[in-house]
């Protein structure tokens, strides 16, 4: 895939990141930051994919499976995910998530991001300082 994919893929994150720090309710909280995670790994899946012109794409697959073949170093985190992504769908079904799970989420996500900048050989910073905010004690 070209950088720009990535890129705009890296972009897309951090900006949904910022987001989900945002947000409003602990459901929007907690569906942001999974989505940061899925666009960072779809990022990683980007870089480390290539296919020849004329060539069929694969059949679709998972991304959290895919990552975890492309960049085993990131093996847990992507069954992490994979398992926050069914409590996504439940909260966008109706469930409540409480502020605790949707912050652990975010805080995961963050730092998910920063290991996916460094895997693809890019600066980062840790915590939220990188993405211009403060954070401040929320109910």
């Amino acid at each position: 895939m070209p950088a720009a994919t990535t890129f705009d893929l890296l972009d897309r994150a951090r900006s949904t990141l910022v987001s989900a720090h945002r947000s409003e309710t602990t459901n929007d909280r907690y569906v942001n930051a999974h989505l940061a995670a899925l666009r960072s790994a779809a990022a990683v899946v980007s870089a480390r994919t290539s296919r020849p012109a004329g060539r069929r794409p694969a059949p679709m697959r998972d991304t959290w499976t895919v990552l975890a073949s492309l960049a085993p170093e990131l093996t847990e985190w992507a069954d992490y995910f994979a398992l926050c992504g069914a409590r996504r769908g439940a909260l966008e079904a109706g469930q409540v998530a409480s502020p605790r799970e949707a912050d652990d989420l975010l805080r995961d996500s963050e730092t998910f991001h920063g290991l996916v900048l460094g895997a693809l050989g890019l600066p980062f910073e840790s915590g939220s300082a990188h993405l211009g905010l403060a954070v401040a004690g929320r109910g």
